[in-house]
């Protein structure tokens, strides 16, 4: 059963959301070479705490960390670790927090120190295929046209989109109908109404779109070991024009200071 947020419900999603995007710009701060994944999710844990939210993974179906750190190769999901982040290396951190009872949850993949042309231009794509796609979320279009303007844009590029993970409604629960994926046709699935809110999340990979889940049941990585980005908004449907509830804006703050 889809649910329609009031005006109000939007404006306690753009405040979750708004920690979120701030979270990811206080562990952006830290991303260097020498540190370890799960230094990262302390500093997230504590910064989440300190502005009065709740970290919405932790325990989540029983995932043990505050933050998903996928290095590489891995696509989502990864658990922080004593893993120490490596030049070239790139890090796909997803967030969420509970604010008020209401979710928030986005991700970002950073580099880390300098990475290869090929990289950047994988995480450049992502991001624009993130951006193409919640262009679409309008009142009176369907889900398949922010599918297919993901798909479009990244496979232009060169690259696949994986099938198995997609995005999803976002609210009370972390998880909400409908589900969002990043490939099809357009003026397929369900009509997008003002007062919807769904998380957008490419998840592009360099080489082919094949996946494998690893033994620890959470961390999912490109089966043919090639790098995979990842970058997510939560996005309020309205009419006219989507209502991004999420910016990167503090986040590039950052990146362009270091």
């Amino acid at each position: 059963m889809l649910y329609i947020k009031t005006d109000e419900e939007v404006g306690l999603l753009r405040k979750s959301n708004m920690l979120v995007s701030k979270t990811l710009a206080e562990v952006a701060s830290f991303i260097r070479p020498g540190i370890t994944t799960l230094y990262l999710d302390g500093i997230a844990e504590s910064y989440i705490r300190d502005n009065g939210g709740i970290p919405a993974f932790k325990g989540y179906g029983g995932f043990p960390a505050t933050l998903c750190t996928s290095v590489n190769e891995e696509i989502v999901h990864g658990i922080p670790s004593g893993y120490v982040l490596r030049e070239g290396d790139i890090i796909s951190v997803d967030c969420g927090v509970i604010l008020g009872g209401w979710y928030g949850d986005s991700a970002y993949t950073f580099p880390v120190g300098e990475i290869s042309d090929d990289v950047k231009r994988l995480l450049r794509i992502t991001k624009e295929s993130l951006e193409e796609g919640a262009r679409e979320a309008v009142a009176g279009n369907r889900v398949g046209d922010i599918s297919h303007a993901v798909q479009k844009r990244a496979e232009s590029g060169g690259y696949s989109v994986v099938r198995e993970l997609v995005g999803h409604g976002l609210g009370r629960k972390l998880h909400e109908p409908p589900e969002v994926p990043n490939y099809g046709k357009r003026g397929t699935g369900i009509k997008l109404e003002k007062g919807m809110v769904i998380c957008i999340e490419p998840m592009i990979n360099m080489g082919k779109k094949d996946t494998i889940q690893l033994r620890d049941g959470w961390t999912v990585r490109t089966l043919d070991g090639k790098p995979s980005a990842h970058f997510e908004y939560a996005v309020a449907v309205d009419k006219g024009k989507a209502d991004i509830l999420t910016t990167f804006e503090f986040i590039e703050e950052v990146l362009n200071k270091m």
